[in-house]
């Protein structure tokens, strides 16, 4: 494996960070698997954050929104995400508070929607019940599944 100096990790973790938005884990693992020292990694994510290579704040607005947009995941399913790469609770809240409700609620009957349709059941019950598990597994709360699950409106399954 290459040696590189302070120098050189410092241009490919600003190269690494100005690709795409990254959090601060995963800019130290990148830097630790380059072989940098604990010393180095801390003056290198000081140094990234300073010149707005690298932020926290930044990162989890736009992970949240591409979570609820393009992969339909919930809030629960995002906000563990976001707990795994070690961002702030602070941020991880601020970042939810963006979601924009009308959008969020029209995606999750979308997919109840697109499941019902999907789903072999002998009854109501059963199809709930199934639905109510894919929709948790994707991350929406209890309370946000049941809202629409429970509607007896039959346009809820339907075209």
């Amino acid at each position: 494996m290459k040696e590189y100096t302070e120098k050189e990790l410092q241009y490919k973790a600003e190269a690494y960070c100005s690709s795409v938005e990254r959090c601060p884990s995963d800019v130290t693992a990148k830097l630790h698997q380059w072989g940098a020292s604990p010393e180095v990694i801390e003056q290198i994510l000081t140094h990234l954050e300073r010149e707005r290579y690298l932020d926290a704040a930044r990162y989890s607005r736009f992970f949240v929104r591409d979570k609820y947009r393009f992969n339909q995941w919930g809030r629960n399913k995002i906000v563990q995400a976001l707990k795994m790469k070690q961002i702030s609770s602070a941020h991880i809240a601020d970042a939810l508070a963006e979601i924009d409700e009308e959008e969020y609620e029209s995606i999750l009957r979308k997919l109840l929607k697109q499941k019902a349709k999907t789903i072999k059941a002998a009854s109501d019950y059963e199809r709930n019940a199934k639905l109510i598990r894919f929709a948790i597994g994707r991350g929406f709360g209890m309370n946000e599944v049941l809202r629409y699950v429970n509607q007896s409106d039959s346009d809820v399954y339907s075209d």
